[in-house]
């Protein structure tokens, strides 16, 4: 640590701020007399767990945001005699560092107004920087899948609106994530024991986004009746009984890729009936970088831009609900449509992109009856059908040679139910349960155009996996300071496909296998419990442990060709048994006053690790061609072994004192994770160690930062096929500015404008979890300028 400590001070100014809120107790201190000792709203989330406590109408504004509860859930106790309007939840305010404390493990929470501010076409884009995460980064602004705490694809869930994405990023790190960040209104980004509710596929998290596609209330046109996110009872209920319109435009442009994006949301209801519509689009060109962009190929021409960087993407979705006394129901239909180019020295000569559309169907809903057992029954269904095509040159030096070379398609069909139980007393605590059903089919194909009857066609043939589970959460209430998770999942998963023959030199374990069709099971088993502790100075302390198992994903199983996107040749291996994690959490948390932080540390043993070996030898469409000189495929063989995974997360923000009329202070950041196999090697493609920090300044209306994020270089490599990535300095800088606004009949309520300076260094930045990044370089100097406007 000592060779890092020196090169953190090289930093400068801004990443010495690490040490800035353990030195200043004393400002912090003077601080409460000015206006940095106003109770902060915590934030409001949804994803973590199938238990909520319904609460008691207060005017409390600390109080009703600390339930943590969705607009629907806040409602009384109280039978109401009709719908009313969305009521406003107590929001963060604008910069405030989001904590989450009332969770048994970390949650990260991206508010809209940050959403808003920072942009991004994908999840991995959006949560590149957060305390350890970050994206994939195959296609900068294009396809960029979230990584936690170096975990990726089969290990990290992505929901939207409590359901499966659906798509094929998890299938390959080319493919996108079908969700943009335009039409997201909050991303949470949930570990431990509460990702148990989605499946044994998500140990290292949860990425959750939410928007409003399916009302759970009525909006709401009278802005000036509400109070600290209670419902007002006279005015409201009357205003819920005529028709009601809201909207919404997002707008940004940025310099970097020449891009402009922009979206509509529209919200209007009435009587018991409740819409919503949305539509959206964004496009790039190829990205400025700041030098040559090919490490180990200095020989192509390259201009200041990224080759076969550019991006299009639109979608649209119309959603409605019925809302009655005691819940809702309600469903949508959506569409995401991507054209994105895939760079690289590959994807650069065949001019690769992906042609990508998928079409969505969800229904959810929630019920409160009134009788004395059941609190709540909530579910979710959901239908993808999503394809993508992959284009390119066959032959790179003739343009006529244009056309499919992939073909990815999968479709999809998930349902999950939960019910929470009233809670009793049990005399030593006050006990909640909620006990959940999930099952869903899946079918995926990879059929190959460029030679249908080859037994090589395509990654796998048809595949299918059916699964079912079942969990049960119970939180033990013992104090008001005091309280307890126990929670269990147990599942079953079927998997049918086949394997082609395999030579015996390229299987794992030697031996040759012929083709025959495989139709494995498993029966995953997992656990955890969890202890929440209030502790002095408004702190929370929480330790948990789990138990998951994995079953491994027909990717995993059933490949066997040449993925030309990931420049790879992958090879399934149908011998692989499940996987098993084992893990422990600690974390100290404090949301109020004017120090707030999260700290956090881990330690996870894998049993039979299911990774992605790459070989060294390299392949090109077939297996009689690996070997052969001129090959342009990575040979990849799924592989097990036992693996270690341990780190931990921190982050603070310090409000020091009144400047002009508002708030100054620091923040600053680290996060580590350090992954070996049982014989001390390198597990491939883990982030580096970061840390960084930046000064702040605030008040109602303004925000202004500067942020400067370091990555130390990462020479903890794979022994075969990796190489060590450089460090770099990512510096940040903005300034926004939110109002209300006079409304009138046609004007706008409510503005937020700003201007976001991204790698202001100008740095060379490569992302060591990404296959290419030894050809590709992240974005460099920018300015995005973004306007958002409600109706």
């Amino acid at each position: 640590m000592s060779f890092q400590l020196r090169r953190a001070q090289r930093l400068g100014g801004a990443s010495l701020l690490l040490l800035g809120a353990a030195a200043t107790p004393a400002l912090a201190q003077n601080s409460a007399q000015d206006k940095s000792s106003t109770e902060i709203p915590a934030v409001t989330v949804t994803a973590p767990s199938p238990i909520v406590r319904r609460v008691v109408p207060t005017r409390s504004p600390v109080r009703v945001a600390r339930t943590g509860r969705s607009r629907s859930q806040q409602r009384t106790a109280e039978a109401t005699p009709a719908p009313t309007a969305a009521p406003a939840t107590a929001a963060p305010q604008q910069g405030v560092l989001p904590i989450v404390t009332n969770q048994f493990a970390t949650v990260t929470v991206v508010p809209n107004e940050e959403i808003r501010r920072e942009g991004g076409g994908q999840l991995g884009d959006l949560l590149f920087s957060k305390p350890g995460i970050t994206g994939s980064s195959f296609a900068p602004g294009a396809s960029s899948r979230p990584i936690i705490r170096g975990l990726d694809v089969n290990r990290v869930g992505i929901v939207e609106n409590g359901t499966n994405s659906g798509g094929a990023s998890d299938l390959g790190e080319d493919h996108f994530v079908p969700i943009d960040t335009l039409a997201t209104n909050q991303v949470e980004v949930v570990r431990g024991p509460a990702a148990l509710r989605y499946g044994s596929t998500s140990i290292g998290g949860v990425v959750s986004a939410t928007n409003n596609r399916i009302p759970d209330a009525l909006p709401s046109c009278a802005p000036s009746f509400q109070t600290y996110g209670l419902p007002t009872k006279a005015p409201l209920a009357s205003a819920a009984t005529s028709p009601c319109v809201t909207a919404e435009t997002r707008t940004a442009f940025s310099s970097v890729d020449r891009g402009v994006e922009s979206g509509v949301l529209l919200d209007t209801g009435g009587g018991n009936f409740a819409f919503h519509a949305d539509a959206y689009g964004r496009t790039t060109s190829d990205y400025y970088i700041p030098s040559y962009p090919y490490l180990f190929d200095q020989t192509r021409p390259v201009g200041n831009r990224q080759p076969n960087s550019a991006t299009r993407s639109d979608g649209a979705s119309i959603g409605g609900s019925y809302i009655f006394t005691g819940g809702f129901i309600g469903a949508s239909i959506t569409q995401n449509d991507s054209l994105y180019h895939i760079p690289g020295i590959d994807g650069a000569d065949h001019q690769t992109r992906i042609d990508a559309h998928q079409t969505k169907i969800n229904v959810k809903g929630e019920y409160r009856p009134d009788g004395a057992a059941i609190d709540t029954i909530r579910f979710w269904a959901g239908a993808t059908n999503y394809r993508h095509n992959e284009l390119g040159l066959a032959d790179p030096t003739d343009p006529t040679t244009d056309g499919v070379r992939q073909t990815f398609t999968n479709r999809e069909e998930e349902i999950r139910v939960e019910t929470q139980l009233m809670p009793f007393n049990a005399r030593f605590a006050e006990v909640t349960t909620a006990f959940g059903f999930q099952a869903g089919h899946q079918e995926l194909t990879a059929p190959s155009p460029d030679d249908p009857g080859s037994l090589f066609n395509g990654l796998w043939d048809p595949n299918r996996n059916y699964r079912i589970a079942g969990y049960a959460f119970n939180e033990f209430k013992f104090s008001e300071q005091t309280r307890a998770q126990i929670a269990g999942r147990i599942e079953h998963v079927e998997l049918h496909g086949s394997t082609p023959d395999f030579p015996a030199d390229f299987l794992p374990d030697g031996s040759p296998q012929t083709s025959v069709v495989r139709n494995p099971s498993f029966t995953p088993k997992s656990g955890s419990i969890g202890l929440l502790q209030d502790l002095p100075g408004g702190m929370v302390g929480s330790i948990t442990a789990q138990y998951v198992e994995r079953a491994p994903k027909p990717a995993e199983l059933f490949s066997r060709g040449g993925h030309d996107a990931t420049a790879t040749f992958d090879i399934g291996n149908p011998n692989l048994t499940i996987e098993t994690a084992k893990s422990v959490e600690l974390g100290v948390r404090k949301a109020t006053g004017p120090l707030r932080f999260e700290a956090t540390v881990y330690y996870t043993h894998f049993d039979n690790f299911i990774y992605r070996r790459l070989t060294g030898v390299m392949c090109d469409g077939d297996f009689a061609s690996c070997g052969s000189p001129g090959a342009e495929l990575n040979q990849a063989v799924y592989s097990q072994r036992n693996a270690n995974f341990r780190g931990g997360e921190f982050q603070s923000q310090l409000d020091i004192g009144a400047f002009q009329g508002g708030i100054w202070g620091i923040e600053n950041q680290l996060d580590v994770v350090r992954a070996t196999f049982s014989d001390g090697t390198n597990v491939p493609r883990i982030p580096p160690v970061r840390m960084g920090g930046g000064v702040f300044w605030r008040d109602d209306n303004w925000l202004m930062r500067i942020n400067l994020l370091h990555a130390f270089a990462q020479n903890n490599v794979a022994v075969i096929a990796e190489t060590p990535t450089a460090g770099y300095n990512l510096l940040k800088a903005e300034v926004s500015y939110k109002t209300k606004l006079n409304p009138n009949a046609f004007g706008a309520r409510e503005m937020q404008v700003g201007l976001v300076g991204n790698n202001l260094l100008n740095e060379n930045i490569r992302n060591s979890v990404s296959y290419t990044k030894d050809q590709v370089l992240m974005p460099g100097i920018g300015v995005r300028a973004f306007a958002n406007f409600k109706f």
